[in-house]
C-alpha cells in the first residue's frame, strides 16, 4: 500500500466523532437503540437530535427527518471482540441479522469473513444498515 504525503492536522486527528443517523420516527429508533442495542442515552439536544454514548470518544446521534431515506450502505460499524457472542446477545434482544449469498459476500451463521475481518449486518427500524466487525488477524 502506498503512503500518501499528507500534512496532519491535530484538531481532527484527536477529535471525538459523532455519527449522524437520519430517522423518520425518533421514538421507534430510540426504543431500538436503547432496548435492543443497549446504548447509553446522553439525551435530547437543543437542535432536536438524540445522542448516545458509544465507545470512549464516539457519539451516535439520531436526527429526526420526516423524509429521511436510509443509506444503501453500512452507516456505522461496531468493533466487537467476539462477533459470534455479540450476535447471540443482540438476537436475544430482538435484533435480526442479514444473510447474504452473493459473489464475494457470503455469510455463514450471519458472519462474513472479509480478509482479516469478520462482519455481520443488521438494520435498525429506520432501515439504516449497521454492522458488527471483529478483527480476525
Amino acid at each position: 500500500m502506498e503512503t500518501l504525503s499528507v500534512t496532519r492536522h491535530a484538531v481532527l486527528a484527536t477529535a471525538p466523532v459523532t455519527v449522524m443517523l437520519p430517522v423518520r420516527n425518533l421514538e421507534r429508533a430510540r426504543q431500538f437503540y436503547e432496548q435492543a442495542l443497549g446504548l447509553h442515552p446522553i439525551g435530547l439536544k437543543a437542535d432536536g437530535k438524540f445522542e448516545y454514548a458509544c465507545g470512549s470518544t464516539n457519539v451516535i446521534a439520531l436526527l429526526p427527518k420526516p423524509s429521511a431515506t436510509p443509506a444503501d450502505h453500512t452507516a456505522l460499524s461496531f468493533e466487537v471482540p467476539d462477533i459470534a457472542a455479540a450476535i447471540q446477545e443482540l438476537q436475544q434482544h430482538g435484533v435480526q441479522f442479514e444473510d447474504y449469498d452473493l459473489p464475494g459476500l457470503k455469510t455463514v451463521n450471519h458472519i462474513c469473513v472479509l480478509g482479516a475481518e469478520k462482519a455481520a449486518w443488521f438494520k435498525d427500524p429506520e432501515g439504516n444498515y449497521l454492522c458488527l466487525h471483529q478483527n480476525a488477524g
